[in-house]
């Protein structure tokens, strides 16, 4: 899972992406200061192993 975090003086937004080219374009277009973060649970063995 990608998050994207978006910090603003009033409040912060976070928008969830299942892959990571969604997650890269919707950054491009998002304006502010902003963190782009992969999550992986440590349930998620298939991916904790590939990484």
């Amino acid at each position: 899972m990608w998050i994207i975090t978006v910090h603003s003086t009033s409040n912060v937004q976070m928008f969830e992406f299942d892959n990571q080219d969604e997650a890269k374009s919707a950054f491009k277009d998002i304006k502010g200061c902003k963190y782009l973060s992969h999550v992986i649970y440590y349930n998620d063995f298939d991916l904790a192993e590939a990484h």
